[in-house]
């Protein structure tokens, strides 16, 4: 028996399969893992009934392969965009872990010593932990170098979300940065679901509050999400924050699109899109 795309062939009977052309892109990836996939002469799926001329013949292929190479894509992507969501969960759930133990430890620690204050001017290169760690008991001074530990996981999970971002988001990642174009995907539910959003969207991705606030009770709406992390919105003068956060949001709903599609950087654009935001930074 001879296995085809388009069905199987016993001698002089044939038996198409399902003309969708889904279940034909699954049918291939089947013959593919058994070592049987090959492409036949046009005029044996004729003698099939499957089609009735070459030009029929090529415009089926062409929708088999379609839905072959979407099916590899969303696989890819999912792989890609699904371990660099759970990554950068982790790393929120790190700061909730890190701020709640670090709270904890102020507050025992002022228990036992009225006087300290997390007010306090630090001395340079000090943190509060290290002053609480000058005249803490064990146990305390055990929980401090636990939360030290955390802190230097986060750090390294930190850079390890750069990292996966720039290979996941190459032009999201060189135009925003990593950790804001993974928390971007991370908000947006994955890559594909960025890059269908538009940059009115992608601009206040993560202030769900804000905008429930002004989509109830009519207080402004808000101007900027996660992308406020990028050094040019926050670094803005008041007055041009918003513009900015337009314009960046822009130029992230394009290489959102460019990531999905082609996953490879466009210098030639991020020098452009660059230049804008920059541009818009300085408007008055």
């Amino acid at each position: 028996m001879e296995s085809y795309w388009f069905g199987d062939r016993e001698g002089p009977v044939c038996h198409p399969v399902h003309d969708d052309p889904v279940v034909c892109a699954v049918r291939v990836e089947s013959l593919a893992e058994d070592g049987n996939a090959c492409m036949p002469d046009w005029r044996v799926a004729v003698r099939c009934g499957v089609v009735r001329d070459r030009g029929e013949y090529l415009e089926r292929l062409r929708d088999v392969s379609f839905a072959l190479a979407r099916r590899n894509l969303e696989r890819a992507l999912f792989t890609r965009s699904s371990g660099l969501i759970q990554m950068v969960r982790m790393l929120d759930l790190l700061d909730e872990v890190i701020n709640l133990l670090t709270e904890r430890a102020v507050e025992w620690h002022h228990a036992t010593r009225p006087g300290f204050s997390r007010k306090r001017v630090l001395p340079a290169g000090r943190s509060h932990n290290e002053l609480i760690r000058e005249d803490a008991d064990d146990a305390l001074a055990g929980l401090l170098d636990e939360i030290d530990r955390l802190k230097d996981r986060r750090s390294e999970l930190m850079k390890e979300v750069s990292r996966r971002a720039g290979e996941a988001l190459p032009n999201c990642s060189a135009l925003a940065g990593g950790l804001v174009a993974a928390r971007l995907a991370a908000e947006a539910g994955g890559i594909s679901e960025l890059a269908a959003m538009p940059a009115a969207t992608i601009q206040v991705l993560g202030a769900k509050t804000a905008l429930f606030s002004h989509l109830s009770a009519g207080t402004p709406p808000p101007k900027h999400g996660i992308i406020y992390q990028h050094g040019r919105v926050h670094g803005a003068r008041r007055e041009n924050r918003g513009r900015v956060a337009r314009t960046l949001s822009a130029k992230l709903a394009i290489a959102a699109r460019m990531d999905y599609y082609r996953n490879s950087i466009d210098k030639e654009f991020l020098k452009r899109a660059e230049e804008s935001v920059r541009r818009a930074g300085r408007r008055v």
